[in-house]
């Protein structure tokens, strides 16, 4: 039996490594086209880290994916790359998923190998690690699809992913709650007491009184707005990349592009910023569209970023002079839209309408926000008609 192969310091060297007599290591490997390839490092350890890269990278892919061989990030990535015509956030989203599977040493075992059982104790070591629970839904709202499509391609026969992620992983999701009629008159009083806020009290009253996503609000122009008729119409969303590039999207959903009553409220908003809207001598367009109603500093369409981040500055000055802390996003002030309209007794598929659901069960969610105020009020009303005796 040949004596194993070792270094100057006598530690046993592996298939492949060798010392070199500068003292630095060497490891030899064979790719995927069979040809012969050599990486160097200092030390052994740093070596021996790059070897486990070149497995991870170059060997994973030459495995076959019909025998199940193929890693969890081959699969995830091979179901990616099928999937065309995604958004911007939406990519934004699935390169962080990404990212992260490329750091878990999970990824890199092979799709056959994986068992229920290990999936679930991964989502638990991720959420032991510090991983929020809407992160792990993230990565298992892309990993078991991808499992899916294997089960699909009788590649599986079962999808290890297949179980309620709250049997594993505790929700610590904070609920947006809507705002009460109180706090919504106290944050808009807020609004008006500083010349600096008050310039956010007009895009808050409209928010409050269509229920737009703030993208949307973002990508109305002069000529979506229908003084004659009272309404507006919602037919894109604007966006910004990372890269400062504007362009325009269709709304989120299918049902995204509607029309929306104006009432008294909102339209004296809209015509206070008309009225105090800057008059660039050159408008800026964006995919073909100009005469945006909100612009920056710049004379460019402003962002969700730009309301996002202002909101959250002036929220976290309220809640530093108040004892009630509030939470207002662009969201909050769609979903307190959407309450405020439920508890007033609007049928669902009108309400479904006016918000862009995709599907009834999304506004029907927003019908487990009512209060004991609201269902004694209609208990009230409904009880008079179905007397005892």
């Amino acid at each position: 039996m040949s004596e194993k192969r070792k270094d100057n310091k006598g530690i046993v060297l592996k298939d492949g490594e060798s010392q070199r007599p500068d003292g630095r290591y060497q490891y030899r490997y064979t790719d995927i086209k069979g040809k012969r390839k050599y990486i160097y490092a200092k030390t052994l350890l740093e070596l021996r880290e790059k070897e486990i890269q070149i497995q991870r990278n170059v060997f994973d892919k030459g495995l076959d994916y019909c025998a199940g061989e193929i890693t969890v990030l081959a699969l995830v990535e091979k179901y990616l790359g099928l999937k065309q015509g995604m958004r911007y956030n939406t990519r934004l989203s699935y390169d962080f998923v990404l990212g992260v599977l490329k750091g878990e040493d999970f990824s890199y075992r092979q799709i056959r190998t994986i068992k229920t059982s290990d999936a679930k104790e991964w989502f638990i070591r991720l959420n032991c690690g510090g991983r929020r629970y809407s992160t792990i839904q993230s990565i298992r709202g892309v990993v078991k699809p991808a499992f899916d499509m294997a089960v699909e391609e009788e590649i599986l026969g079962k999808n290890p992913f297949s179980f309620p992620l709250t049997k594993v992983v505790p929700d610590d999701t904070v609920e947006r709650k809507p705002l009460t009629e109180a706090q919504e008159m106290a944050f808009l009083e807020y609004l008006q007491t500083d010349l600096c806020r008050a310039r956010y009290y007009d895009p808050v009253i409209i928010l409050l009184g269509t229920g737009m996503r703030i993208s949307e609000l973002c990508g109305l122009t002069v000529s979506d707005l229908d003084f004659s008729r009272r309404c507006i119409h919602v037919e894109r969303q604007l966006v910004r990349t990372k890269h400062c590039e504007y362009y325009l999207q269709k709304p989120k959903t299918e049902r995204g592009k509607r029309t929306i009553p104006m009432s008294d409220e909102v339209l004296n908003a809209l015509k206070r910023v008309l009225r105090n809207r800057p008059k660039p001598k050159i408008e800026v367009a964006v995919d073909g569209k100009s005469g945006f109603l909100f612009l920056d500093k710049d004379m460019k369409p402003k962002v969700a970023g730009h309301f996002e981040h202002a909101l959250k500055r002036i929220v976290e000055k309220y809640n530093a002079e108040h004892c009630e802390q509030l939470v207002v996003t662009p969201h909050v002030l769609r979903h307190t839209f959407c309450t405020k309209l439920a508890r007033a007794g609007m049928p669902v598929k009108e309400l479904q309408y006016l918000m862009g659901h995709s599907d009834v069960e999304t506004t029907l969610r927003i019908y487990t926000h009512m209060d004991y105020d609201a269902a004694e009020r209609s208990f009230q009303k409904y009880s008079a008609l179905t007397r005892i005796g």
